[in-house]
């Protein structure tokens, strides 16, 4: 279906600051009921005489600057979100209204463990639920991001192999692991040995039978992996590290694809981060705070960040500071409650059934995409796909329209972008994960438009290299914006400092 929508649209919208007109003013202040002081006397040097170049404008018109501004942006409540790997999924009300039941959205960390009951139970619940789903033993919630958690699960390794009398200095990343994981463990201070992947996007398990040995402290393993894809020697790849004495760390981004199904602890992992935006619906990135826990086998207990949650011995829970072996604090306080109490009302809202029941949507779901676009686009390993399926531009590389080109083109049939360019062991990749979240109708919605977009490619390239077309800004510089990144206004500078991009009339929208 095409909608189109004619609206005029200022050019100079988008800078607030252009708009004041002397005397205008958004706000009316009661009537003073105290007397009034000089603020020269109050402040002295440091009280100004005006508000520098603040714009002037009316209360309408600001109202109305950043309600439009509101919908030129993209959410999840407006439509799909096929970026692969991130897993944009429907964040569900009812974990908002939890979240700000009173006791709960009001508490504060520096109240007494005594009257905090209620939160320290909802953390020990979390914990339990969170153990259960991975198999694992023991968990630490501080970590307040999916990168954070890989950290402090590295630094878990780090310390449980210090304890042993052999700190070990390489850590070995597969060539398909998540992007940060290397750089995880360069900031743990290891040498990161890359492993290449096999015909399939697999681990080479003969490869990796030959890198270690009693230098390697352990392997950074996602999985399934960035192209989608279970590690199916998995126990294997696990028995080659714990006969060397080191230890497996997976990262759990891609979780979303296994609850309910199968769970690392019982298939040889050591230590795994969860990030709960991703498979346990928190809000996501800007809209976080983030959350990333790390779980881990009985062996790294002594080692987790302080505090760790406890039982006393009069039933009550508290933390307990007092762990010579650990690592320390990795986050203020004991991590981003309210995080923990969503992902909480998720699990609980869902149970096993429900949980078990989104991962195989989601698998089905990424499923259906990859075999209806097979054809239209590349699809660089025939190895089945788990949660979300990556096809390559090859084909369309032929008449010059690339990756980047087919996620602008998609701007304009109403869908934001997949994830373009990554993972890098598919050149050209299109990286497509349409969560649990979608329903058959939305689904065939995307397919239409990227079989659309595809045909494009071969009878009207530059109509796809030149895209978007139907938004309000055309292409821009995103070399430019990434390098020199405007990060805040400067009035000298805001003649200088428009946009380059042409803003237009009308907005066609196609859904």
């Amino acid at each position: 279906m095409i909608r189109k929508v004619s609206q005029h649209v200022n050019q100079n919208e988008g800078l607030i600051f252009e708009k004041s007109s002397p005397g205008k003013k958004a706000y009316r202040l009661p009537p003073l009921d105290v007397p009034e002081i000089d603020p020269g006397k109050l402040l002295g040097e440091h009280a100004r005489e005006d508000l520098g170049l603040m714009p002037e404008i009316s209360e309408i018109e600001i109202i109305r600057h950043f309600t439009r501004l509101s919908t030129w942006n993209y959410a999840i409540d407006l439509g799909m979100y096929p970026l692969g790997s991130c897993t944009m999924k429907y964040n569900a009300r009812v974990n908002e209204f939890v979240a700000r039941l009173e006791g709960l959205g009001n508490a504060h960390p520096y109240q007494p463990e005594k009257i905090s009951q209620g939160a320290l139970a909802i953390l020990k619940l979390l914990s339990e639920c969170l153990c259960e789903i991975t198999g694992m033993e023991t968990i630490t919630l501080q970590p307040a991001a999916g990168a954070h958690g890989e950290f402090t699960g590295i630094l878990l390794i780090r310390a449980y192999h210090e304890s042993k009398g052999n700190p070990r200095r390489k850590i070995i990343i597969p060539d398909s692991a998540h992007g940060t994981n290397p750089a995880t463990a360069a900031i743990c201070g290891y040498e990161i040995i890359n492993l290449k992947s096999n015909s399939e996007g697999m681990v080479d398990v003969s490869l990796l039978a030959q890198l270690v040995d009693d230098t390697v402290a352990g392997m950074m393993l996602t999985n399934p992996s960035t192209i989608g894809v279970f590690e199916k020697d998995i126990h294997r790849i696990a028995d080659l590290l714990h006969d060397k004495g080191a230890m497996l760390y997976m990262d759990g981004a891609n979780m979303n694809a296994l609850v309910g199904k199968t769970r690392p602890g019982d298939f040889g992992v050591d230590v795994m981060h969860l990030n709960l935006h991703k498979t346990f619906s928190t809000p996501h990135g800007g809209g976080g705070p983030g959350s990333g826990p790390v779980a881990c086998k009985k062996v790294f207990d002594s080692f987790l960040p302080t505090p760790v949650l406890t039982t006393r011995p009069d039933g009550k829970l508290g933390f307990e500071y007092n762990r010579p072996q650990s690592i320390g604090r990795v986050r203020a306080f004991y991590g981003n409650f309210g995080m923990f109490v969503r992902a909480l009302a998720y699990i609980f809202a869902n149970g096993p059934d429900g949980l078990r029941q989104t991962t195989e949507d989601a698998v089905l779901n990424a499923n259906y995409i990859r075999k209806k676009l097979e054809g239209a686009y590349e699809l660089p390993y025939k190895t089945g796909s788990m949660h979300e399926v990556v096809f390559s531009d090859r084909l369309q590389t032929q008449n010059g329209v690339k990756t980047g080109d087919i996620a602008k083109r998609l701007i304009d049939y109403g869908f934001h972008p997949y994830t373009t360019s990554f993972p890098l062991i598919v050149p050209g990749a299109l990286m497509i994960e349409p969560t649990e979240s979608e329903s058959k109708e939305e689904l065939d919605l995307f397919i239409d438009a990227m079989k659309s977009i595809a045909r494009e490619a071969q009878e009207d390239p530059q109509l796809v290299v030149s895209a978007p077309h139907n938004t309000r800004v055309a292409r821009l510089d995103e070399t430019t914006a990434a390098r020199k990144p405007t990060l805040r206004w400067r009035p000298e500078q805001s003649e200088a400092r428009r946009p380059a991009a042409v803003v237009k009339p009308e907005l066609v929208e196609t859904r």
